[in-house]
């Protein structure tokens, strides 16, 4: 092993200071090498194949591979380079062949079925049938029941997807960095907040330029379509954010769109599925493509009046206001939000200074404290990958080591746009030494400027509340296995400690604790509280249209057979046909930046968002009722959904923790979609 690379030593921590980007390809090599020779230990040992010696040996196989590669892909998505992204586009293939190596490994696979075949009469524990469950399928999912020929097949198709994937997300970075909005004329920025403002004059400043330079970064791009009068300009940067991958030239997506969408299919059918998503659901709570659309169409028949009518009165506030006679997607932002400020007398502007980051982050430690009893302590001995990283020791009550966590809130070039939350080590218990796990939130909010710290609008506050539920998801996690642990569990329930946590954002007693004025330390007033609560389900309808149009989107792509499909454009106009409430615009294309669903782990899943707020509904009404710090409802959150992970089926979980299944009852009176 090559001493000089520390990613090869033994650490606990990622030793960011010591990695040089030159180390990475090396070490995934290397450690792809050593956890083959682990592999092939597995599959040639002599004795009986037992779930110690096969089932548990495997999960605990790679284990450096899995450090490595974490640091890696981590830092391609937070603090990438051209280099890096090179190294990815190289690695990718290698990794995909690896997994490959192992699925396909007729030996392996021998010893496994074995084990799996005789599970009736082991005496196993739930845990560790769960494990051996989803180990036997890992293989028979990914083709080790097919014949030779068949799995060459499907070899060459995970390659291939792996490349184009990878590809997809650089275009649409690279699209994201390229464009720019120079103002010079101070007349052009007519209703844009003064913090705002002077946020885009020290873009301008760091890049040499004058005037005020507006990115299609969120918190460059979302102020400037809520606020920015000029019609013209709203428009010239929505159609930009819009036509990601979708300019016709060497950063377009629509090939790499086809390309993943036809094979997808084709594997899925190689492995007996109907479509990807029959594949895909198989292992979610959901079960069936028409499980999910049932569920799609049946929210929008409760939504889509609502979001009708919504739609008509922002139309006539917009023509009565400015003369609008018909409104684009452009306009959206911007109407919707004086409509808000004239029904609740509430804008961002108000709120912000109650909103200041540092406060924000104690106010979602203290609730943590409340419910799960953790503490949170900054440290400074634990290596950071850029400055802008915090780092906390993470404690229980008892003062014992929970995890370690680092959170990262700032946009800069090299880091993708949204918010995701990640892990650089999993929890696990090994050779009965138990592993605590390392946990990562990445946001992209407003960076402090000359004159004020970074204040947070309200829907950023409710990002971090979103992504540190996901984090306390894996910071929580007791289990035995890593791949069983935290949020390793069916992506249509992932969601659901993100989201639910989201619901204290809205409550006077959580907001009484962090609410406060940045300049006087003055609590949130108690009406602005009201207002919050009364505009939280303003434009519910609307809202929950539009996220339905994504899940139809995703389920048109996944959930047929894409063969015939030859212009992605016409494809999404039909897609979109049932929830369409805007006039199309034609140079915009969703589908060529929808990464969410041909770059992350979202094909046939974004029905999940939906699925899960089912859940964080119903969920937190049981913390209403028994009141929002209630220690007795958040110990069963704890003990049977933030624990557990993924090692029982989700929906024993959920009725363990509520005593029933969840009803839709309680997302529809929060939306104001049916009477309270």
């Amino acid at each position: 092993m090559n001493t000089d690379n520390p990613l090869l030593k033994d650490f606990n921590y990622a030793p960011f200071s010591k990695i040089k980007t030159e180390h990475f390809k090396p070490a995934i090599t290397e450690a792809i090498q050593l956890a083959k020779s682990e592999i092939e230990v597995i599959a040639s040992a002599a004795t009986e194949p037992t779930f110690e010696n096969t089932i548990e040996e495997l999960e605990f196989s790679g284990e450096k591979l899995d450090r490595v590669t974490s640091i890696f892909f981590n830092l391609n998505s937070a603090e990438t380079n051209a280099k890096i992204q090179k190294i990815a586009q190289e690695v990718s293939p290698l990794l995909s062949e690896f997994s490959n190596d192992i699925i396909l490994n007729e030996d392996l696979f021998k010893r496994v079925k074995a084990v799996y075949e005789q599970k009736d009469a082991l005496d196993l524990t739930t845990e560790q049938k769960t494990l051996l469950d989803k180990k036997y399928k890992s293989f028979s999912r990914n083709g080790a029941n097919l014949p030779k020929e068949k799995q060459e097949e499907l070899r060459e198709i995970d390659k291939q997807l792996a490349a184009l994937s990878l590809n997809f997300g650089e275009n649409v970075l690279a699209e994201t960095n390229k464009f720019e909005l120079q103002i010079t004329q101070e007349k052009d920025l007519d209703g844009l907040p003064e913090s705002f403002k002077e946020e885009a004059k020290t873009v301008a400043e760091s890049r040499e330029k004058k005037g005020w330079i507006f990115t299609l970064d969120y918190p460059s791009y979302i102020p400037f379509m809520k606020y920015a009068k000029n019609r013209e300009l709203r428009k010239k940067m929505a159609i930009a954010f819009g036509a990601k991958g979708f300019n016709g030239d060497e950063l377009d997506n629509q090939e790499n769109v086809l390309k993943i969408a036809k094979l997808r299919y084709q594997r899925a059918q190689l492995l007996g599925f109907e479509t990807h998503a029959h594949f895909v659901l198989q292992e979610r709570m959901a079960e069936t493509p028409e499980k999910v659309d049932s569920f799609l169409n049946e929210l929008l028949e409760k939504a889509k009046p609502a979001a009708e009518k919504e739609f008509q009165q922002l139309e006539d506030f917009a023509k009565e206001l400015d003369g609008i006679d018909h409104l684009e997607k452009w306009d959206s932002a911007y109407y919707s939000e004086k409509l808000k400020q004239k029904l609740f007398n509430l804008d961002d502007e108000k709120l912000k200074p109650y909103f200041k980051l540092e406060n924000v982050i104690d106010g979602v430690f203290t609730i943590a404290s409340k419910l799960y009893g953790l503490q949170f302590n900054e440290t400074q001995e634990v290596e950071k990958y850029h400055p802008d990283v915090k780092t906390y020791n993470v404690t229980d009550e008892n003062g014992k080591n929970i995890a370690l966590f680092y959170a990262d809130f700032h946009p800069r070039p090299g880091k993708r746009g949204g918010a995701w939350m990640t892990e650089y080590k999993s929890q696990f218990v090994k050779n009965e030494k138990e592993e605590r796990p390392h946990v990562s939130i990445v946001c992209n909010f407003t960076k402090p400027t000359k004159s004020e710290p970074s204040l947070l609008t309200f829907n950023e506050v409710t990002t971090l509340f979103h992504e540190f539920g996901h984090a306390l998801h894996g910071m929580l996690a007791n289990t035995i296995y890593p791949s069983l642990s935290g949020p390793n569990v069916y992506w249509d329930f992932v969601e659901l400690p993100s989201q639910v946590l989201e619901n204290w954002c809205y409550e006077k007693e959580a907001l009484q604790l962090f609410a406060k004025h940045y300049k006087t330390g003055e609590a949130i007033p108690m009406e602005l509280v009201e207002k919050i609560k009364e505009s939280s389900s303003f434009q519910e309808g609307m809202q929950t249209v539009r996220q339905l149009s994504f899940g139809m989107l995703d389920l048109s792509w996944h959930a047929i057979d894409p063969s015939t499909v030859e212009d992605v454009k016409a494809h999404e106009k039909q897609a979109f046909e049932a929830t369409k409430l805007y006039p199309d615009v034609p140079e915009n294309c969703m589908s060529t930046a929808f990464s969410h669903i041909f770059q992350g782990g979202y094909s046939a899943g974004y029905y999940s968002y939906k699925w899960a707020e089912v859940l964080d509904a119903d969920a937190f009404e049981y913390f209403k009722e028994q009141g929002i710090f209630s220690k007795e409802v958040a110990d069963k959150f704890k003990n049977n959904i933030l624990s557990m992970g993924g090692t029982e089926h989700p929906m024993t979980l959920y009725k363990r923790f509520r005593g029933e299944e969840p009803k839709p009852d309680a997302l529809l009176k929060r939306a104001g979609l049916i009477e309270k």
